[in-house]
């Protein structure tokens, strides 16, 4: 295996420089959109030609993105410190930590620059962004940890405190790592959303919405460039340091599985009952928090009861419904459709991986532009060649969402154990056959997963390309209300489109819970 590395570094090199040329031909040649697709050599010159444009707005960008990292990282250890020693404060957190991880940026972007001043907006998406998947990688660190030792730490006198210290958080390192690894793009593209929203004269967001009515591709596939490398660097810093400290890297799931439902089924059903209740409240109780230690004035900031007032009992109501209802009724389609066809996408490539593994390797380089690409600069650069139609806001959403799940899918075929694989292919049966009938089947919690976080982020897609490109949905909806200061909207679309992101979440929770315990199969955790 060591001696192969060399070859899959050459394989790499040699796809990057045959994506690169052909680029350069298809650009040259004008083969996409009459020139929506420059060539990279003049993407190059018209970066030199502004070379002197971007130094302020990269540095407040990656201001912004380093401490919104570091503060979003510091309080998920610590909560996952926190959920591991006492269990129950989880289960109490849990509806805080959905909507943080369901919560479409786009969505709450505009919130934060309405309350927040400065760069402040920039550091809290930023931190946002960071804060579930490098919680959930700490839980699942500390929660897989060697007894043997904690045992020789007790037996000295040491209490949980001194076993979390000397052995769970020692073993959680390398899932902790993993888990930054991942956090750190998603810490770019907070700070760019936020930019993107409002509120600042220097970040890349902002350089790009100033760039956008230019007629320029050169300089719009420059900015996104410039924000892919950023993205990408942060991902390559942190896959370093894992290899270096660990002479690995270890990949981290990015499953957001709850407890099983029986997890607290010994509590008493008083306490189970608060514990939900709860759950569901405290959102709520930290939004309005939220909105009076800002200090906001009431007709800027909208607390829970000012959404609910603002939606059915003022006497605008009716007009604010029929808006919402019809930003709906576009938005909520397309967003089915394209987590359907994302996650078709998914399934396709990681059976491809089993069949023919040489056709994902030429595909990998791709695919990782795409993810480390912030969607914000991702989208006007497809905008310019497939215009503002249905096809681009579908091209964005299965982007978003293909991605992380193949790696779960993957992840679920690898994980089938070499006995179960041995009993087909005794019988002689083919690759085909033995995928249809033992691997895939073997790998339905991991597809459940992979549905469950492609939620979220189908949403996010849809109403990024509403914004940017369409000019329908909730995205346009949202736009259009921060153009004429209708703050009761903008709130209501935030809340709502969270809402819809937690509410997907769930039902889907619900039939993999149900499927699952029919087939005695358990929640991938």
């Amino acid at each position: 295996m060591a001696g192969s590395r060399p070859f899959w570094q050459s394989m790499a090199i040699r796809n990057l420089l045959i994506l690169l040329a052909v680029w350069e031909v298809v650009g040259q040649l004008k083969l996409v959109a009459g020139g929506a697709l420059p060539p990279l050599s003049a993407i190059l010159i018209r970066f030199w030609a502004d070379r002197a444009d971007y130094p302020g707005h990269v540095a407040a960008t990656v201001w912004a993105s380093v401490i919104g990292f570091v503060i979003g990282n510091a309080v998920a250890v610590g909560a996952g410190v926190l959920f591991v020693l006492f269990p129950r404060l989880q289960r109490l957190a849990r509806g805080v930590n959905i909507a943080v991880f369901a919560l479409p940026p786009i969505a709450i972007a505009p919130i934060l620059v309405l309350t927040l001043q400065g760069m402040t907006p920039r550091v809290v998406l930023a931190a946002l962004g960071v804060y579930f998947v490098t919680m959930t990688a700490t839980v699942v660190g500390l929660s897989q940890y060697d007894t043997r030792s904690a045992d020789v730490v007790r037996a000295y006198g040491g209490g949980n405190w001194l076993v979390m210290k000397l052995v769970r958080l020692r073993g959680a390192v390398p899932d902790i790592l993993g888990g930054l690894r991942i956090a750190a793009p998603n810490a770019v593209l907070g700070a760019i959303l936020a930019e993107f929203g409002g509120g600042g004269r220097w970040g890349l967001g902002t350089y790009l919405l100033g760039s956008l009515g230019r007629g320029e591709p050169a300089r719009l596939w420059g900015i996104g460039l410039v924000a892919t490398v950023i993205a990408g660097a942060s991902y390559a810093t942190f896959a370093l340091i894992s290899a270096r400290i660990l002479g690995t890297t270890r990949s981290v799931t990015l499953n957001t599985a709850l407890p099983p439902e029986d997890a607290h089924a010994d509590a008493p059903l008083a306490l189970r009952i608060a514990l939900m209740a709860g759950a569901a409240a405290l959102p709520f109780v930290l939004w309005w928090a939220f909105i009076r230690l800002t200090g906001v004035p009431e007709m800027i900031a909208k607390t829970p009861l000012g959404v609910v007032d603002y939606l059915f009992l003022a006497d605008t109501s009716a007009n604010a419904r029929a808006k919402l209802m019809e930003a709906l009724s576009q938005t909520l389609p397309i967003t089915a459709l394209g987590m359907v066809a994302g996650l078709g996408f998914a399934f396709l490539l990681a059976v491809s991986s089993r069949m023919i593994p040489g056709f994902i390797r030429a595909f990998m380089p791709v695919a990782l532009v795409t993810q480390t690409m912030p969607l914000v600069a991702l989208t006007p650069l497809l905008v310019l060649m497939l215009g503002r139609g249905l096809s681009v806001t579908l091209w964005i959403t299965v982007s978003v969402t293909f991605f992380p799940a193949f790696v779960l899918l993957v992840q679920g075929l690898q994980r089938v154990p070499q006995s179960v694989l041995d009993l087909p292919r005794a019988y002689g049966a083919s690759a085909w056959k033995e995928l249809r009938m033992v691997s895939i089947p073997a790998a339905l919690p991991y597809l459940f997963a992979a549905t469950r976080l492609t939620v979220p982020r189908a949403l996010l897609g849809v109403m990024i390309a509403e914004w940017l490109a369409t000019g329908t949905g909730l995205g346009n909806l949202l736009n259009q209300s921060r153009g004429y200061l209708d703050y009761g909207m903008i709130w209501t679309v935030a809340s709502a489109s969270v809402c819809l992101s937690v509410a997907f979440y769930y039902a889907v929770l619900a039939v993999e819970r149900r499927t699952l315990t029919r087939l005695g199969m358990q929640v991938v955790e």
